[in-house]
């Protein structure tokens, strides 16, 4: 298994930065006594200024981890179920972990997936959820990575329950477009969401359709 964690001087940047970084990192959460594993595939940077933002409505106990140390972990309830966000440099700025796409450790693949089925089962249908989407938005990643908010706001990443690894495996063409389901209003005309290009199918919601325009819908910014 290569670990190789991001040390917390990786969040003590700007927070777009952070974001496309992010991209390629791997979440490793530990599940009893097995690590689940997930590839960043998808981001959302916010700041403090930007309407958007919890932390534009001010200081609560609630939001305290956004004002924290950069590398704090942010979690919260959304639509009744928990999203993971990280602070950043600068008061009130942060990431959402949007979505992610299973990966192999040095475990066994098939029985991560049976448990991460298991924790994140399909509603009011039978069957399972494939593989490809069992962390294709926020919510069904913390699900399928056990990631609660009463265990982990405001709080450290900790190497050995949770933390994000870097495994040299970042995409050269980063997509980057609107953030999803911001009110009109509040600067949802930013393009402060990023998407890894090579699994772009696999996040959210895919920027690229028919109906999409490079450069009015979507960028593509390349990295070397």
């Amino acid at each position: 298994m290569i670990l190789n964690p991001i040390p917390i001087t990786f969040f003590n940047r700007d927070a777009v930065c952070v974001a496309k970084e992010l991209l390629g990192k791997v979440i490793y959460s530990k599940y009893n006594d097995l690590w689940l594993t997930a590839q960043i595939i998808e981001t959302e940077a916010y700041y403090l200024n930007d309407k958007a933002s919890h932390a534009s409505l001010g200081f609560t106990k609630k939001r305290k981890a956004l004002f924290m140390h950069p590398g704090t972990i942010y979690m919260y309830f959304s639509r009744g179920s928990d999203s993971l966000n990280i602070s950043c440099l600068g008061k009130g700025n942060a990431v959402l972990i949007k979505s992610g796409y299973p990966i192999k450790n040095s475990g066994n693949f098939d029985t991560m997936i049976k448990i991460m089925q298991y924790l994140n089962p399909l509603k009011n249908k039978p069957g399972i959820r494939k593989t490809e989407k069992l962390c294709s938005g926020q919510t069904l990643l913390c699900k399928s990575l056990n990631l609660k908010v009463k265990d982990w706001d405001k709080k450290q990443f900790n190497l050995n329950r949770l933390f994000i690894s870097d495994q040299n495996d970042n995409p050269k063409k980063i997509l980057s477009t609107r953030r999803l389901g911001i009110t009109k209003g509040r600067d949802e005309h930013l393009f402060y969401r990023f998407v890894d290009y090579r699994l772009s199918k696999y996040c959210s919601k895919n920027p690229i359709t028919k109906q999409a325009e490079e450069g009015i819908d979507f960028l593509i910014n390349y990295s070397y």
